[in-house]
């Protein structure tokens, strides 16, 4: 697979296609929810959007990580959650549908602020001669072309053919894992000579981050009050996130298949830890 076709075709496309499944589940009082849960959601988004950096953050710090990976990593966590954090609040047992929200709102800022964040956090780690160039006005609109315009074209399919939105729902999820499976296979792939080198330079920092994370919303949303229904789809909201998105920004708009490093990692790395965190809660939301 060329470097090309998989940056400037599959991964877009990758992404579009996941974010119309996200779509096809979506309805606009999903929006609205989170004005009726008021508190539950505000705790979320505060998790996903300071949290979540604010932990990424140090992470970067304590395990030295070479400017390019820095980028990569807090790109990371600028990304809101996926169908993959819906789908693993549903098997934990959490309020899916406040994940969903969440999920939803979140997306909606998503392509506005990526772009401002990622042009800081490059400002901030790399010298001059590391600089890329991000046209933040013209990346905004591809985020929105790609993410946006998908959920929306889903939400349309939703209310006005539900029983062919339903019938899709869950093949077209599917099939977003399996696109994900082959992008990050297809990147490894090309850059199969320095991968090793990526993986011990960023594995642990992004697996610190996954299950940092993930037991950090868990617990606060407890602390805040939350039940644990809410608490568990905090904690994964925060916990997965969209690494395709990550990708697309770091391989097909900026062109850095060093910066593509931390979501590949990661990307590989929520698979197994969701599970295993999905579990656990589950078992705990029943015992009580």
């Amino acid at each position: 697979m060329q470097a090309t076709i998989l940056s400037q075709v599959i991964l877009p496309a990758s992404l579009f296609i996941i974010m119309l499944g996200m779509g096809l589940s979506l309805k606009l009082t999903d929006f609205s929810r989170v004005l009726l849960q008021p508190k539950a959601a505000i705790i979320g988004i505060a998790c996903q959007m300071l949290l979540l950096p604010l932990v990424g953050f140090i992470f970067v710090w304590l395990f030295s990580l070479q400017a390019e990976l820095a980028v990569g990593l807090m790109l990371l966590t600028f990304c809101p959650g996926g169908v993959t954090s819906n789908m693993y609040s549903y098997l934990a047992n959490g309020d899916t549908a406040l994940s969903i929200s969440l999920t939803a709102v979140v997306s909606l800022f998503a392509p506005f602020t990526i772009p401002l964040l990622t042009v800081w956090m490059m400002e901030l780690f790399m010298n001059e001669s590391q600089h890329f160039s991000l046209p933040i006005g013209k990346t905004m609109i591809q985020l929105s072309a790609i993410t946006l315009l998908p959920v929306a074209i889903g939400m349309w399919l939703h209310r006005q053919f539900p029983v062919f939105a339903h019938k899709a729902d869950k093949p077209v999820k599917a099939l977003s894992l399996i696109f994900l499976f082959l992008i990050i296979a297809g990147i490894v792939a090309n850059e199969w000579e320095n991968m090793a080198g990526y993986f011990v330079a960023t594995g642990l920092a992004t697996l610190s981050l996954n299950v940092t994370t993930l037991m950090l919303g868990f617990y606060l949303a407890k602390q805040f009050g939350l039940n644990k229904r809410q608490s568990t789809s905090i904690g994964i909201e925060v916990g997965i996130q969209n690494g395709t998105l990550a990708l697309l920004v770091a391989n097909s708009i900026l062109q850095n298949p060093v910066m593509t490093t931390p979501a590949i990692t990661y990307s590989l790395l929520m698979f197994v830890t969701g599970a295993v965190f999905a579990y656990w809660v589950k078992i705990d939301n029943e015992t009580v």
